[in-house]
């Protein structure tokens, strides 16, 4: 059974179809009270998820919704509807909960690009989190997937008015994967034994800036 925090998430929507479409998993979405109208939270339970709810400042709640999970994947993204302002702050109550509802894995929200501490207070925020999970005694597994695909807009690339702009050298490589795919190398990363307690790093493209333009510039004429 493989319970996916934050599953109707950008990320997340993406990662719980691919376990669901994968059919080897039990899966459960977890999604924070109170309750409400949610496509994505249909479309998913149409497909078999079982949807729970819990309030994630009360333990009691969180353990229950987590009981029977052997795998906890954590999506979940901190907003300006909580008053939770980190990765550290949101994924502790889980991590507490899960220790207690005897889950096995614990796979945290990084999927992003591989850092170095120091560089920005969400990196260093992940890692106080990783040693955190490190002491739970919990296996744990760290993705690292680079950019998103979807949202290479975010680094100069205009989509609407065709044009680009780079804030770099143009022949610099990036790695990008797009969010189908992080969510099928989740599946697999239970199904590979080097992935226990270990950092795996996947890319579904290593293009320089202009590489990335060319490609743009092909679909778009």
């Amino acid at each position: 059974t493989v319970t996916i925090a934050g599953g109707t998430g950008t990320l997340g929507y993406a990662i719980s179809e691919a376990f669901l479409n994968d059919g080897s998993y039990n899966v459960k979405i977890l999604r924070r009270k109170p309750e409400n109208e949610n496509e994505k939270a249909k479309l998913l339970a149409s497909k078999g998820a079982e949807i729970v709810y819990a309030d994630y400042n009360q333990k009691d709640e969180l353990v229950k919704a987590l009981k029977g999970t052997d795998v906890l994947v954590s999506a979940v993204c901190f907003d300006k509807k909580t008053a939770v302002t980190g990765f550290y702050d949101i994924q502790s109550p889980l991590l507490a909960a899960a220790k207690e509802a005897s889950v096995k894995r614990f796979i945290p929200s990084e999927f992003a690009l591989v850092y170095k501490p120091g560089v920005h207070p969400v990196v260093d925020d992940k890692i106080k989190f990783r040693e955190e999970l490190e002491k739970s005694g919990l296996e744990y597994t760290y993705i690292q997937t680079g950019l998103f695909q979807e949202y290479l807009y975010w680094i100069g690339y205009d989509i609407v008015n065709k044009k680009a702009t780079f804030f770099g050298d143009g022949n610099t490589k990036l790695y990008t994967t797009s969010l189908p795919d992080i969510g099928k190398y989740t599946v697999e990363s239970l199904k590979i034994p080097e992935t226990r307690n270990a950092q795996i790093n996947v890319a579904g493209a290593t293009l320089s800036l202009n590489e990335y333009l060319k490609k743009f510039e092909e679909v778009t004429g």
